[in-house]
């Protein structure tokens, strides 16, 4: 019997999954922060989605002095293989804002997008990656290990 090689899926996470993870350290996503710190997965980013999260993490609702804010990125963005998408999603999601996280996981060749976004998510079985929940993504790599 040979061993059992993990597989590292590629992940697109969308801006409010990540700043949920980022902002709530005993929240309902704070696993995902160790999930890829330990290579639990290969998070995804390119300058439209990195931007977005810079953008999002300075709304005044969040209080983040500038400092406050680079360190949270800090604890994301170096985990991400970071790439510029050649191709873009042929599905059109009806929010426009969250297209970028279409096109980046149909260019970067993702496993799966994780949105808690229905936009998003009502898309599940329109693309050639899977989009699902954060919760069902905690199940299907909970299964895996």
């Amino acid at each position: 019997m040979g061993a059992r090689k993990d597989v590292i899926l590629r992940v697109v996470f969308d801006t409010t999954t990540v700043v949920s993870t980022l902002l709530f350290q005993n929240g309902r996503l704070a696993w995902l922060r160790q999930h890829w710190r330990e290579s639990g997965c290969v998070p995804l980013s390119f300058r439209a989605t990195a931007a977005e999260l810079t953008r999002v993490l300075r709304y005044p609702k969040f209080g983040l002095s500038p400092d406050d804010a680079r360190e949270l990125l800090a604890d994301y963005l170096p985990y991400c293989e970071v790439i510029e998408p050649a191709e873009r999603c042929a599905s059109v999601c009806r929010d426009v804002n969250d297209q970028i996280f279409l096109d980046l996981a149909q260019g970067a060749r993702a496993d799966l997008l994780v949105s808690g976004d229905q936009d998003l998510l009502i898309m599940a079985g329109q693309t050639t990656f899977l989009i699902e929940a954060p919760e069902a993504y905690r199940r299907r790599t909970s299964e895996a290990r």
